[in-house]
């Protein structure tokens, strides 16, 4: 991880804030000879004494699913906005252009659970987007199909050990070069760039 004391957010809510608006993220482990990585989307809590525990469900037998059952090891990755900024937007113009974005890094142990447990995080993470009232509210899915599914996926728990974070907004820059760089990201009209540019306003605003 490209990490320097500037670029890193120490306020622990607003990297727990970015991680639950980033949920679906990269869960990689290691094979013993490749690395092996699976989008999937998490359920992030925090238990009492402030450790970070995320579950989400794989499919069974896979390649994935094998590695972790031979290393627990767990690295998952929560990519959030990022874009282009060219150096001629700075005051100082004899510098290279760069890339600003946001992204975090947590280390943990995976464990696996039996079925009861899938069905619980499968519950968990349809409730998080689907209302009780919702057509595919998980309580109005047939137990035959629940009971089918979790044949075929496992649910899984992380305990998080460590959680890294790069949050680079060219804090690096003045506040003319870095308000610059805010008003020519507002003028591409794309949704990454704007939450870049809005996040730089933040932070020049502390």
């Amino acid at each position: 991880m490209y990490k320097l004391p500037h670029f890193t957010e120490d306020n622990e809510e607003l990297v727990f804030e970015f991680m639950q608006k980033n949920s679906f993220a990269i869960l990689t482990g290691f094979d013993g000879n490749f690395p092996v990585a699976t989008h999937v989307p998490l359920d992030i809590k925090r238990t009492g004494n402030n450790q970070f525990v995320f579950t989400g469900h794989m499919m069974k037998n896979t390649d994935h699913h094998k590695a972790f059952l031979q290393n627990d090891n767990a690295l998952v990755i929560f990519t959030g906005p990022h874009c282009y900024v060219s150096a001629s937007w700075y005051v100082k113009k004899d510098v290279a252009s760069t890339w600003n974005y946001m992204d975090v890094q947590a280390k943990g142990k995976i464990t696996f659970g039996d079925e009861d447990d899938t069905k619980k995080i499968i519950e968990n993470i349809t409730n998080k987007y689907e209302s009780s009232e919702s057509e595919a509210a998980f309580t109005k899915l047939p137990q035959e199909y629940v009971d089918r599914l979790v044949k075929a996926i496992i649910g899984f728990t992380i305990e998080i050990s460590s959680v890294e974070n790069v949050f680079k907004l060219s804090q690096n820059h003045g506040i003319e070069t870095r308000q610059s760089i805010i008003e020519h990201l507002a003028l591409r009209k794309d949704e990454s760039s704007y939450t870049i540019g809005e996040e730089m306003k933040k932070r020049m605003l502390q």
